[in-house]
């Protein structure tokens, strides 16, 4: 299968950008708006997705339809997905591109294929693939292959395996790396500051890991914007380690803590904006502490 229409699911920061990527290859990408706040509706333009009116038409029009949302919705929309595929008895490949648990992601796939649509499991790494950034797409599933000649149309596809839910445990362990530890390093940089520890912390750093301290607190910065979203990404992977047997407790305090900097105005930051200083983003979290 060579796909050339492609549905995306929402044209957010991570899901225009596959989008354009998509389009300069040739590739004719649809999406629904409906309900999509005005920030992803001009994403979705500047990047020359074609707008449809609901999920009944979207599915009729596409040969792929790529789920890239915050994972709190993405049960709610396959199901929306399921129950156009349904009344239009339209056929599809399903992928499901969240940051969320194999669990849920086993889940998405028996709502989508009872519909009669063909699931791929997929975890994205990286930022956007936009100005030479390695973004990786992994997969999983039966059979991968509408996914993998997307090789052919600029984006990076690796095949994992081939059962529902060891892409989006790979997604779930590589975030716990790197979303989990930044979430530390927020803490613990915020409490030295509240100890009025931060200068003494600072100093001794540099003594020890700092290659580790200085590539982990580098994304506290842009952090604060994506905090919001990263809450239910944690929570995933909390659930992820629980089904192991292993303890969720570290997962479910960072998706507190970025509940906490959510809570923070500097969320209120969009992308479009420059990255705050380190010390700003503490001072100002250590600020929130006495209110």
């Amino acid at each position: 299968m060579n796909p050339t229409a492609v549905g995306i699911l929402s044209p957010g920061d991570m899901g225009s950008a596959i989008g354009r990527v998509l389009r300069e290859h040739g590739v004719d990408v649809f999406t629904c708006l409906e309900g999509r706040s005005e920030l992803t509706r001009r994403w979705a333009q500047e990047a020359g997705f074609k707008d449809v009116a609901d999920y009944d038409q979207l599915v009729k029009q596409v040969q792929l339809l790529m789920s890239v949302l915050v994972p709190a919705e993405a049960i709610s929309v396959a199901q929306q997905v399921a129950g156009s595929l349904k009344r239009t008895g339209a056929k599809l490949v399903y992928v499901d591109c969240n940051a969320v648990s194999p669990q849920t992601a086993i889940e998405i796939a028996r709502i989508v294929t009872e519909a009669g649509a063909t699931f791929i499991d997929a975890g994205i790494i990286g930022s956007p693939p936009r100005d030479g950034a390695n973004t990786r797409f992994y997969c999983s599933g039966p059979d991968c292959s509408a996914l993998e000649a997307f090789r052919e149309f600029g984006l990076t596809i690796r095949v994992v395996g081939p059962e529902v839910g060891q892409a989006s445990g790979l997604k779930m362990v590589y975030a716990a790396s790197t979303k989990g530890t930044t979430a530390l390093w927020t803490e613990l940089l915020v409490a030295a500051k509240a100890l009025g520890l931060d200068e003494a912390l600072a100093a001794e750093l540099p003594l020890g890991r700092s290659d580790i301290s200085s590539r982990i607190t580098g994304g506290i910065p842009s952090m604060p914007r994506r905090a919001r979203r990263w809450v239910g990404e944690m929570e995933e992977i909390a659930a992820t380690f629980d089904s192991l047997g292993l303890t969720p407790l570290m997962l479910q305090g960072a998706a507190e803590i970025y509940r906490f900097v959510g809570a923070n105005t500097l969320a209120d930051q969009t992308s479009q904006e420059p990255n705050l200083s380190l010390d700003l983003v503490i001072d100002s979290l250590a600020r929130q502490l006495n209110k």
